[in-house]
């Protein structure tokens, strides 16, 4: 992994922490239920974080498209996938899209490479 991913992964541990820290029953449950809904149902786990990634990349939350496309990496979603997403994404969502589309391609490249 390159420094982008790493120092994402990294930032994203350590405020997880801190949040968790806090003990906090409501934040605690909404991360329970989030890591909940991407386990495989009738959807596979694949399925879910690929969809996750098209909504994220449509809300324009980078952190969100970073979170799902190593998701995504780890669970071997090939580069043809992917750029089938951000084509579904950049329809649904409109060109607004394509800035968070190259952050995104970026982002992809250092997980592959």
């Amino acid at each position: 992994m390159g420094k982008l991913a790493n120092n994402f992964d990294d930032y994203r541990a350590k405020m997880n922490e801190k949040i968790l820290a806090s003990n906090n029953k409501v934040i605690k449950r909404i991360y329970s239920l989030d890591t909940l809904t991407y386990q495989d149902g009738a959807l596979s786990g694949k399925a879910k974080e690929m969809l996750g990634l098209a909504a994220s990349m449509v809300l324009r939350c980078d952190d969100c498209v970073k979170y799902h496309l190593q998701k995504c990496f780890d669970l071997g979603v090939t580069s043809d996938e992917v750029f089938e997403i951000f084509s579904v994404a950049n329809v649904v969502g409109g060109t607004i899209v394509i800035p968070h589309t190259r952050r995104a391609v970026e982002f992809w490249e250092e997980l592959i490479n």
